[in-house]
């Protein structure tokens, strides 16, 4: 595919931070505006780093560590604010020095919200777009185009809605439109978190290839590192501010989220004969789907990206309405519903005005509300725009926010994406109460260790409907893909 028009310093690091101090604005604890200019405590403090070009490097570390901020700071259009010290070189060039074009052809980026990347329409669009901003030769362009598409093998869905993909195709059309610009670096911020088994095996196949075959450097910020130990030709864990290099291999194995489970009660959330589409003449999503959920009971739908495990958990919180069937729902008057993407149950305030906004109808108080901002980890982020927090503490303030009204039905979609094991294991511990509270909890995660170890029963999502229900340990005993 060539390679990048930018040329690189000879012999320096792919990406080097070079003794990195980073500091977001200053919280004000009570929830206030904090001064004008004042910093927090530093985020990364003296961290080094060196990625030598070709290298396949992963970027481990707890919820929060400041993966992600290591990683942003190598992407000047998407640093973060605040104040730094030291210096971020790409190629042997100091990143603030790049100009717009010259960071697009060096550093690709591929987030792990394939939704909030894509930008146009369809995928040949959107991999024609930055392109297009660049002002590329309509000639050279077409055939950019052509190799990406037949290398990732996308070439029969470049006239597709971006809206109709799959979370799996998504995210490999956000590489391939990356890859279009022949960047000889690229950035992954936890890329297939929301990605089922196969289709994270799909695109961790991809982004090899584009490693080994075309020479890129490949930094990714993970917390589920085992599925691409193999790939990995180095590693660093981000700690207390700093990084230290670790073997790849010690990486290769991750540990299950062990919780208690009470014994399931009566029904308390039936579902009969659902059929569910987004609009007349689209494909049924869900056709002739039923389920019976019970009181202390923690179902995990499990399935490929695509199969209808979200539009079943939006259905039976009530957000769609199905063409035929019907929903039964005990809890219905304490309902929670966590959704895939925590900014749809977060507003644009601080943490603590977040998990204590619904306190007057939900009838909680403040100390509980800083008591479970505790549990979380962000008690120390009161004060904290929300909108600043790492995808992993938005996901932890979400379901936080929802928890704190005690719900009586609890609604989840992946729950526990992009967190390390600690923070799985908070939640995986906050929805085991609530069970044992007696609520009826329904969980779509792709995560097949909290559904191992987290869920009393397991149920596939497939062909509009559930098949293969059984309690978690013989259904993954019995199963040979998804185990």
């Amino acid at each position: 595919m060539g390679r990048s028009e930018m040329g690189p310093v000879a012999a320096a690091p792919a990406v080097e931070w070079r003794d990195v101090s980073f500091s977001y604005p200053a919280d004000d604890p009570a929830g206030g505006a904090a001064a004008p200019g004042a910093l927090g405590a530093p985020v990364l403090s003296g961290a080094s780093l060196a990625v030598p070009r070709g290298a396949f490097c992963l970027l481990v570390g707890a919820t929060g560590s400041g993966k992600s901020t290591l990683l942003r700071l190598a992407k000047p259009e998407v640093a973060p604010v605040g104040e730094l010290s030291g210096s971020v070189e790409v190629l042997g060039r100091p990143v603030r020095g790049l100009s717009v074009r010259e960071s697009a052809l060096a550093l690709g980026l591929v987030t792990q919200d394939a939704s909030a990347q894509l930008v146009c329409d369809t995928v040949g669009a959107e991999m024609a777009f930055a392109l297009e901003n660049l002002g590329t030769d309509p000639a050279a362009m077409g055939r950019r185009l052509a190799e990406a598409c037949c290398f990732f093998g996308v070439d029969g869905w470049l006239h597709t809605p971006v809206a109709e993909l799959s979370g799996g195709r998504r995210q490999l059309a956000v590489l391939a439109a990356a890859m279009v610009l022949r960047p000889q670096v690229l950035l992954l911020d936890e890329p297939t978190a929301q990605l089922d088994p196969v289709a994270e095996r799909t695109f961790l196949h991809g982004l090899f290839r584009v490693n080994r075959e075309l020479g890129v450097t490949v930094v990714v910020a993970t917390h589920r590192p085992a599925p691409m130990a193999p790939y990995a030709t180095m590693a660093a864990e981000v700690a207390g501010g700093g990084v230290r290099t670790v073997e790849p291999g010690a990486l290769a194995g991750e540990p299950a989220v062990l919780c208690p489970l009470p014994e399931p009660g009566d029904v308390a959330l039936e579902a009969r004969d659902l059929w569910v589409r987004y609009g007349s003449g689209r494909p049924w999503v869900l056709s002739g789907c039923s389920a019976e959920v019970r009181s202390g009971e923690v179902r995990a739908l499990v399935g490929g990206n695509g199969c209808g495990k979200s539009t079943l958990v939006r259905t039976l919180a009530g957000i769609l309405r199905p063409r035929r069937g019907s929903v039964r729902d005990a809890g219905a008057a304490r309902r929670g519903y966590v959704p895939q993407d925590p900014r749809e149950v977060l507003g644009a305030g601080t943490v603590g005005g977040e998990l204590t906004a619904w306190g007057p109808g939900a009838g909680f108080s403040e100390r509980e509300a800083r008591a479970m901002a505790e549990r979380v980890g962000l008690l120390g982020l009161w004060g904290r725009d929300a909108a600043e927090l790492s995808g992993g503490q938005r996901q932890l303030l979400a379901v936080a926010k929802v928890l704190l009204c005690r719900p009586r039905t609890l609604l989840l979609d992946e729950p526990v994406k992009g967190l390390d094991r600690a923070a799985r294991e908070t939640v995986a511990s906050l929805v085991a109460e609530r069970a044992a509270a007696g609520a009826a909890v329904v969980a779509a995660t792709h995560d097949l260790a909290f559904a191992r170890d987290c869920c009393t029963t397991v149920s596939m999502v497939f062909d509009g409907a559930l098949v293969g229900t059984a309690p978690a340990d013989a259904f993954f005993r019995e199963s040979v893909f998804f185990s």
